[in-house]
């Protein structure tokens, strides 16, 4: 699962619910794939923020303060890491 981030990409943030079906997917993704993405990438600052009742969403942000984001909302762990992929690109 090595997923480097280099290049333009300057931070990834994920916002879920802790409690929201909807974050179910995103919950499970941070317990499966976190901890190998921060040893891929132990310098790189992927910020996790969790608030009630929020949907769940990931934001990256590029070179020169541009950001891109994508909804999470009832996705799976792997839907949730096809994701980061296509926006690490």
């Amino acid at each position: 699962m090595a997923v480097r981030f280099a290049g333009a990409l300057k931070e990834l943030r994920i916002h879920l619910c802790q409690t929201n079906q909807q974050s179910a997917g995103v919950r499970d993704f941070i317990q499966k794939y976190y901890v190998g993405l921060k040893k891929e990438n132990p310098k790189f600052p992927i910020l996790i923020r969790e608030c009630s009742g929020v949907q769940p969403r990931v934001w990256a942000r590029y070179d020169r303060g541009s950001e891109k984001s994508a909804s999470l909302t009832n996705l799976s762990s792997n839907d949730v890491l096809s994701t980061i992929k296509q926006l690490v690109k």
